[in-house]
């Protein structure tokens, strides 16, 4: 688990002063660890005490074997494709790669569901499924392809939704139509782009809210996501799999569809009914 999760999993155990340090680790995460014991005290305005103590609890043996792994984890965060191959090569066991990256993505899948707040989920599927509300989808350089597929779902199972275009000289227009209320789904891993980040930045201005999937290591948007999906992405490769971040998109997918079951299906029965007069398919 990364330090981010374990926080996050035992924030009913932690004092008053240790989850106020908690949510100061959190804001800038995992940065905001790596000064000193004594300058992240006075960023929570807290003792030293208690971070010594909040580390302990986290499983660490002290303050620098805790900022040892938040280290390991931004080397996790910003690596490149090249660095990513270089190390499970080095790593690699003799197993063939089929069933190797198949282990990485089921291990990845039963981390990622275990992580899952039903609340947050039901919350999702909430905010979709609200046709009061507009819904904007927007993904990056890789993520755009799990954005358009999610848009196209979407755009199927309720009106009023809008794929934006990942190149970002384009969504500061689609910015100018945002109204409080609004929702953006925005796909994001690692290497988080800025130009995503400024985006989030400036709907939460605007009052929207954010359904944002990510990767374990969390995307710098989630501090302004109303719900944020940690999927697991690691596998034996220069490239993370998006597999775990499909399903997730997937299932919620299927219950904001059978939520607005009475509206959806006669925009599918319509929909069918086009294709069939453009023989857009084969019929056999």
């Amino acid at each position: 688990m990364t330090i981010a999760e374990r926080l996050r999993d035992r924030a009913e155990q932690l004092t008053r002063s240790e989850r106020q340090l908690s949510d100061v680790v959190l804001q800038n995460y995992p940065v905001s660890g790596l000064g000193t014991i004594t300058s992240l005290a006075e960023a929570a305005d807290v003792s030293t005490p208690t971070v010594a103590r909040l580390v302990q609890k986290l499983g660490f043996s002290g303050f620098p074997d805790f900022q040892r792994s938040l280290r390991a984890e931004l080397d996790e965060k910003i690596s490149s494709p090249l660095t990513k191959r270089e190390r499970w090569v080095d790593d690699a066991p003799d197993a063939h790669i089929l069933n190797r990256f198949t282990k990485a993505v089921i291990d990845n899948i039963g981390q990622s569901m275990a992580k899952v707040d039903p609340a947050d989920f039901d919350k999702a599927c909430s905010l979709l499924s609200d046709e009061k509300r507009r819904v904007f989808v927007v993904g990056g350089r890789i993520t755009r392809t799990l954005a358009d597929y999610f848009f196209l779902h979407l755009q199927v199972i309720r009106d009023k939704v809008v794929h934006i275009p990942s190149n970002s000289n384009a969504w500061p227009h689609y910015l100018l139509d945002f109204e409080p209320g609004d929702v953006v789904v925005i796909f994001d891993v690692r290497r988080y782009e800025n130009s995503t980040l400024r985006l989030a930045e400036m709907a939460g201005e605007r009052g929207v809210e954010i359904v944002l999937f990510s990767d374990q290591w969390g995307s710098p948007i989630a501090q302004h996501a109303s719900v944020c999906f940690t999927n697991h992405i690691a596998a034996p490769s220069a490239w993370d799999s998006n597999i775990t971040t499909m399903l997730i998109a997937e299932i919620v997918i299927s219950e904001v569809q059978e939520r607005n079951w009475d509206t959806t299906r006669p925009r599918m029965e319509a929909l069918e009914e086009m294709f069939d007069r453009t023989r857009f398919f084969r019929k056999f």
